[in-house]
Formats: structure tokens, sequence, C-alpha cells
């Protein structure tokens, strides 16, 4: 990276803070050689490459720029279990990542977000801490609908359900019931329901047989359990005409359904995960409970079948679901799946576990940018300001070395514990600079600026 300065300005000289210059500039255009000019924090314009302007250039050369990564799926877990995660690491590791703005999941905090008071707990633990934007969901549990008003006036995105066990016993899975208190509300506010879409049986025999046996457990977690639950909550969509999302959609038999209800015109949307992209079944060998995750990650003709529905945009987008726990939980040196804890850590790592999976697809950085930022955009309401290199957005930017290939060691990864099924596997894009709102806060391997997050609400 070095700076330079131009003259013959366009602009009245101290109009513009900065610009950022790449032959490899990822916009809505496609993927141009251009300047983007940067003033209090917002992209100014993008224009060529070879225009002259008054202020510090930023010139990256080759290295690409896209729009700051957006991951509205990530379990914080602080307050009250900092020990597993907390605002200060993640969002480290978000920067490091390239990651500009995260939505916080409502549960395996304590206490959960499932009222005003708990929100402003949350509020009050992100003092100081706060090195990405973070925005919010807010918790759909039996018994909290009064609740729902309040919390959508202090500005959370929308609400998260679970309908099985949600691993945490202060968030109890919700009833179809529970369901039709709210989806009204939502519809009328415009705000999604976000949902974990397993209808679980109580069937614990799987636990008799092998413990460490990765297909013992595949097993226990059948599509059929996914696809029932996608289909209920497809019925309540179009019912109540509530926003609908998907979460982690790891069962490919629920794409035709899905398909089917999107030309319908309903409001529904689905993302998947890094994982069931990267990872197949047949390579996870028994004990490597670092994999374990709920929907648990499927066969490759299953996985191969998500990719064509990402590919061909019936499912969204792709966020992380980062869940992570302290190693004694994962079970590792026991290998049981029986007992240890469901979520795999992955913040840092969203951007080059995808890009490195895509290019064997065929896809190019343009993909990237929509399935990893403006389609998340549109999800939590922030399409107008963030998710796209363009006139009047944000300036969340990132600069990528897209063909830099590296293998993943714990010693890289800034989440607060380095479990990972990625450590040990070679991926390509290694992301060199990361700006928000116009400032540069990371320039690998070093953290520039610190605590420059802001809170995102509607």
């Amino acid at each position: 990276m070095k700076d330079q300065s131009c003259s013959s300005p366009i602009l009245p000289p101290r109009m513009l803070d900065a610009a950022i210059k790449s032959k490899n500039v990822v916009t809505p255009q496609g993927i141009l050689e251009a300047l983007i000019l940067l003033r209090d924090g917002q992209i100014v314009d993008v224009v060529p490459a070879t225009t002259a302007v008054d202020c510090p250039v930023i010139d990256v050369q080759n290295r690409a720029v896209l729009p700051g990564v957006i991951d509205p799926h990530v379990h914080i877990n602080e307050p009250g279990r900092t020990e597993w995660e907390g605002f200060d690491t993640a969002t480290r590791a978000a920067l490091a990542g390239g990651l500009t703005t995260l939505v916080d999941m409502p549960l395996n905090s304590a206490p959960v977000t499932t009222s005003v008071a708990n929100l402003a707990l949350k509020l009050a633990a992100t003092k100081g801490q706060l090195h990405t934007n973070c925005g919010f969901w807010g918790g759909i549990v039996p018994g909290n609908a009064s609740e729902i008003e309040g919390l959508i006036n202090h500005g959370v995105l929308g609400f998260k359900a679970f309908l099985t066990h949600s691993g945490i016993d202060d968030f109890p899975n919700a009833t179809e019931q529970d369901l039709r208190q709210v989806m009204p509300i939502l519809a009328r506010h415009g705000l999604p329901l976000l949902v974990h879409c397993e209808l679980t049986t109580n069937d614990e025999t799987w636990k008799t047989g092998d413990k460490r046996s990765y297909q013992n457990y595949l097993a226990s977690r059948p599509k059929q359990w996914e696809d029932e639950a996608v289909a209920l909550m497809i019925r309540l969509c179009e019912e109540y005409d509530c926003p609908t999302h998907i979460v982690h959609l790891s069962s490919a038999n629920s794409i035709a359904p899905i398909a089917a209800a999107k030309a319908n015109g309903l409001p529904l949307t689905v993302e998947t995960a890094q994982h069931y992209l990267f990872f197949n079944a047949e390579n996870i060998n028994d004990g490597q409970t670092q994999f374990k995750c709920a929907p648990p990650i499927r066969e490759q003709a299953n996985n191969d079948e998500l990719w064509g529905a990402l590919q061909a945009g019936i499912i969204d987008f792709v966020a992380t679901d980062h869940s992570p726990a302290p190693p004694d939980l994962k079970q590792l040196e026991s290998g049981d799946f029986t007992t240890a804890w469901g979520g795999i850590a992955s913040l840092q790592l969203a951007l080059p576990v995808l890009w490195t999976a895509a290019q064997k697809r065929g896809a190019d950085l343009t993909d990237i940018v929509r399935w990893l930022s403006t389609n998340p955009a549109k999800l939590i309401g922030q399409q107008a300001r963030k998710g796209q290199i363009a006139k009047g957005y944000d300036a969340d930017l990132l600069v990528l070395e897209p063909d830099q290939a590296f293998i993943v060691t714990a010693d890289m990864l800034h989440h607060r514990h380095k479990v990972s099924p990625y450590i040990g596997q070679e991926l390509r894009g290694v992301v060199t600079q990361t700006f928000l709102k116009g400032q540069q806060v990371y320039d690998q391997p070093n953290f520039t600026h610190l605590n420059q997050g802001e809170i995102i609400t509607r």
C-alpha cells in the first residue's frame, strides 16, 4: 500500500478526506479499475482511476476492494458468558477478516435478549470494546410476546426463534402458537422472523450407540426434521405475510419448496453457512467434535445441491453462525458427539472459506459480495447504506489479496478460543486492510484503530 497526492482537483480543496485506488473495485456494475472517493465516512463517488483528486490516495494496486462483510448470524455471548467469547474478541476477529457489521444472536449470553431490560444489559456490555458495527436480534420464547413492541422500539433488527431446544435452557423453543402471536406484530413493522428450522423428536436412542461416530450423530438429526419445520414456516409466512428468514439451511430437500414459495411472492429469505458448503460428512472422521453443529454437516451430494441453490439465488446469502465455546465443552479429548457443544467457530474466516470453495465452482468476487455483503444488508434493513461500493454508501470496505493462499493456524485467530474445524485447512484470499466509515482500522497484521464500531438499529 502506498499514499500519493494528485493535483488538478475535480472537487474544491478539502472536499474529500481520502480516496482508495484499485485495479479491482467490486461494484454493482462489475469489477472496475476505479477510485473510491471518501468524505465524512461515506463514499462520495466511484470514478475512473485516472481521475485527478486533491486528497491523499491509498493505492492498493492489484488488490481487490470489496464492501465490508456483513454477518447477521453471530453468537457473541456477552454479557454473562465471556469465557465463551465477548464483544472485544469477536469484533477484533471480525476486523481481521474484513467483517464490518455483525448482528448478535439473542442467546448464549446471560441473560438472553428476550426483554427490553435484557437488551439494555447487552448494550451496556458493548461499551469500549465494539471494534465493528453491531446490531442485535431480539428473541422469541414462550411468554414474551408482550416484550416484542418494546424491543422493536429500542432498535432490534428483527427476532430469532428456535423450533427445537436451543441448547440453552433459558432460551426455550417457540411453539407454533407462540409464532402465531408474534408474526402479525412483525408483519406490521416489516421486521423479519429468523427461525432455526428443526422439528425434533425426543428419541435419544442414538446416544446408546458409538458416541464417537460422526455418522451416528448425522443420522440423529435427519433432513426430515428440517424439511417439516421449513414447510411450517412457509405456511405461516404465507398466512401472515410476515418476512420470514430460514437460518443455516442444511437440507437440500427443502430447496424446491423454498423456490416455489419465493416464486409465489412470499417474503421468504434463506441463508446457509460456510461449513455446509466447505465440508462434507464423508470427510469427517469419528471423534472430530470440532465439526459438530446443528443441523449437521451433510453428505457431499446434499451440499452440492446447496451450492446450486446459492448460485441460482434460491439461497440468498451465507452467514457463519459463529458459535464458539470453551474447548472442554467441545469434548476434543473424548471425541464424544453425544455431549459435545454443537457450534462452529469461524467468524474471522468467513470470506476466505467461501471464496476458496466458490472459486472451484466458477464464482467470482461479484458473487462473494452478493452472498456476504449486499444480500445480508437487505435482511437487516441496511440496504440503502451498507453492502455495496456505490455513491452515498458507508465507507465500510476491505482490501483483499484474492490469490494469496495460507494455512489456517490457531495463533492467527483472534476469537477467544482457537478451536475450529478450519485449522490446518489451506484457504485462499487474505484480507490486508479493513476500513470502517472511511478510517483504516486494520492493516495486516495490526489493528490501527479500535473502538470505532457503532450500534446498528432499524
